[in-house]
């Protein structure tokens, strides 16, 4: 029996630690800027879902003066959420309102010439959330809170799901409403056709009696 139950024990934690290795937990991407030109990073998110991000610009000749960058965020209606100039370095923070593609853009600012290298901290949901204050705060630790995190990627799992479902749905209505648009344009395109061909047979008798062709 106690065998049996640490049995289960070491498999439930075995299936929590390879859940969590398998989640994402955030991106890590690296821009390099041009001299002249911007850089932006797109993902599509749906609403209530809080997303924050870092971004560094790291040099790479430690001999010269390091670039400073713009940076803009926009939400999918173009909303702004975030606009800093003249950085080395940031943090922006915000839950979406908005369904669709989140916009953050990069350049260099001024006319320096050089370009700069920005390594971009992005992270969306149950990455996001800040676990050493949940387990501080709910006094959690070990198993019970690698359990709370799984919970949270398995509603966070269910949400995206329930979104990718209603996309689906949006995306039949626009096709079906297309499809029936083109049957009543082709079914009008046939009927104008069938009309001028009727009146350019009236035509032709018309003027081959008046001929007196026929």
């Amino acid at each position: 029996m106690e065998k049996g139950v640490v049995l289960r024990s070491w498999l439930l934690l075995f299936v929590i630690i390879f859940s969590m290795s398998c989640l994402p937990l955030g991106k890590s991407i690296w821009l390099n800027l041009p001299s002249s030109g911007t850089k932006c990073v797109s993902e599509e998110i749906q609403t209530n879902v809080v997303v924050l991000a870092d971004y560094t610009v790291v040099s790479d000749d430690h001999t010269r003066e390091m670039a400073t960058i713009s940076a803009k965020v926009t939400s999918p209606y173009g909303n702004n959420l975030h606009h800093v100039e003249n950085a080395t370095h940031g943090q922006f923070a915000f839950t979406t309102t908005e369904a669709g593609n989140y916009l953050a853009c990069f350049w260099v600012d001024g006319s320096v010439g050089i370009g700069a290298n920005v390594n971009l901290d992005w992270k969306t949901g149950i990455a996001a959330k800040d676990w050493d204050s949940v387990a501080r705060k709910e006094k959690i630790e070990g198993v019970e809170l690698e359990l709370r995190k799984l919970e949270g990627a398995v509603e966070a799992i269910h949400e995206n799901l329930l979104y990718l479902k209603s996309r689906e749905a949006e995306m039949r209505e626009v096709s079906e409403l297309t499809n029936s648009r083109v049957a009543w344009f082709s079914i009008m395109s046939l009927g104008v056709c069938i009309v001028v061909s009727g009146l350019q047979l009236w035509h032709l008798k018309h003027f081959f009696q008046k001929k007196k062709l026929i």
